[in-house]
């Protein structure tokens, strides 16, 4: 967990604390000028109102404006939203990645109740009290926008009749050489299953075992240090298998074996050795033994930031992809994934092949855990964006239901997404299904299962060039 998102979580739950004090003082109050019989009762509505619409982890005010900046030249036209329909004057190129800024405003029922906007057949949702600037995805709705048929609508929320629509143009990068960096088993899946599917030519590349939090192997009886190295190896064997139900050979996989919550430390000091935190174990030929190539951190096996990077320059050069997808190092704050994205820059910067183009994922998010927001199935809107961030392209492929079956069967054989969640969350979750209309899909309780399987799958593109290098 970044700094920024640990200071973030320290100031909700200093709000929290103070709110339940709060609390306990109305509930003092009642008792005395009341009856404490009714105390017990009292604190009951108070938790489950706080389960049904407090509990969300959302670390800035929903009526904050979402801030983005694309690439200077980007296409964009005036929409006008009339009788519930989009209107759009100008001609743009079809096919391409459609985004509709917009204001959006919550009804007062939108307070209690996920606020929703209805593009044709699709939905996006939004924040509980929702007031600001948002970015919706029309990708894949070129033919009704078009035609002036396409319907956009709000429940429990409002929308301007003014709004601008950005066209991004790519190519499809499902044609081009590709290399996936995935920090842990499942993050390819998560972020790409989709489009590694479709590739004509793909890698994937996962950087660590995954061989932490093994708490669910220790209630199979075996020790700590057990279950973390048979939780390694499981997700590790994940890491190879998995994407061939996407049509990835084994020998497109590679497995480099570093260990879990490692690799920031391990970029404060290159030359130092650093193992597991809870397998006991240092070497990471370990769990390379099925990858189809030899790599500089083979000869010895150690878990420094140097064999890192030259296994990443290695295969730079081995596949010479035109693309690499890896996580976006300003959205995403997971300590591995930022430092898997650093690790890849500089393996970039170490080696003779320069890829063209970064496609840029966020599983993980600072300011909302629940992004994207609403039921499996939807589209995707832009994520909150309260600072600016750079000005960089978005690519957002259309999955069709086919594809989407099989992403979800995809994530299912990811040992860790696999088991029930905790009894506190399986009950929360009854409470927002009951009072909030939440929904969650029957193909999987992991909440990646809502997140993840999407109509669209979202990227942001960042040309590389020998400035953007030198600079980092």
């Amino acid at each position: 967990m970044s700094g920024r998102k640990q200071q973030l979580l320290k100031r909700h739950r200093r709000r929290k604390r103070l709110t339940l004090a709060g609390m306990l003082l109305v509930a003092s109050l009642l008792g005395l000028f009341v009856s404490w019989v009714l105390l017990p009762l009292f604190l009951l509505l108070v938790w489950i109102a706080h389960e049904a619409w407090f509990s969300d982890h959302l670390f800035y005010a929903p009526e904050d404006d979402y801030r983005y900046e694309f690439p200077p030249g980007t296409p964009n036209f005036p929409v006008i939203l009339r009788d519930g329909l989009l209107q759009v004057t100008d001609e743009f190129d079809t096919q391409q990645t459609l985004i509709l800024q917009v204001r959006v405003r919550s009804q007062w029922l939108g307070r209690f109740l996920d606020p929703q906007v209805w593009i044709g057949d699709d939905r996006q949702d939004l924040e509980r009290g929702v007031a600001g600037e948002r970015f919706l995805n029309l990708t894949g709705q070129d033919v009704g926008l078009i035609a002036g048929t396409l319907s956009l609508r709000g429940r429990y929320c409002t929308l301007a009749s003014n709004a601008i629509l950005y066209v991004l143009s790519n190519p499809d990068f499902g044609q081009q050489r590709l290399l996936v960096v995935a920090p842990h088993a499942d993050d390819a899946e998560l972020a790409a299953f989709g489009l590694y599917s479709r590739a004509s030519d793909v890698t994937i590349v996962t950087l660590t075992q995954g061989e932490i939090e093994a708490e669910h192997y220790r209630d199979m009886g075996l020790d700590a240090t057990a279950a973390a190295r048979l939780k390694g190896r499981l997700r590790s064997w994940d890491s190879l298998s998995v994407p061939l139900w996407g049509g990835v050979p084994q020998q497109q996989c590679v497995q480099l074996g570093y260990y879990c919550l490692r690799l920031d430390a391990m970029a404060q000091a290159p030359q130092q050795s650093f193992g597991s935190l809870e397998s006991g174990e240092s070497d990471i030929r370990n769990v390379r033994r099925f990858n189809s190539l030899s790599l500089p951190g083979d000869v010895d096996g150690e878990p420094t930031w140097h064999n890192l990077v030259a296994d990443l320059a290695y295969l730079l050069e081995h596949h010479r992809p035109d693309a690499v997808l890896t996580s976006h190092p300003e959205l995403d704050p997971h300590s591995d994934h930022v430092a898997s994205t650093r690790a890849l820059m500089e393996a970039i910067e170490l080696g003779s092949w320069r890829p063209r183009t970064l496609l840029l994922y966020a599983n993980h998010l600072h300011d909302n855990d629940r992004w994207p927001m609403g039921p499996a199935g939807y589209g995707i809107a832009l994520p909150p964006a309260i600072e600016p961030l750079p000005a960089d392209g978005l690519w957002s492929p259309v999955l069709d239901e086919s594809v989407r079956m099989d992403k979800a069967m995809a994530l299912g054989m990811q040992h860790d997404l696999q088991g029930r969640p905790p009894f506190k969350r399986r009950l929360r979750r009854m409470i927002q299904r009951l009072l909030a209309g939440r929904r969650w899909p029957r193909t999987g309780e992991d909440e990646f299962f809502r997140k993840a399987v999407r109509r669209h799958e979202l990227f942001w593109v960042r040309a590389l060039d020998v400035q953007q290098l030198d600079d980092h």
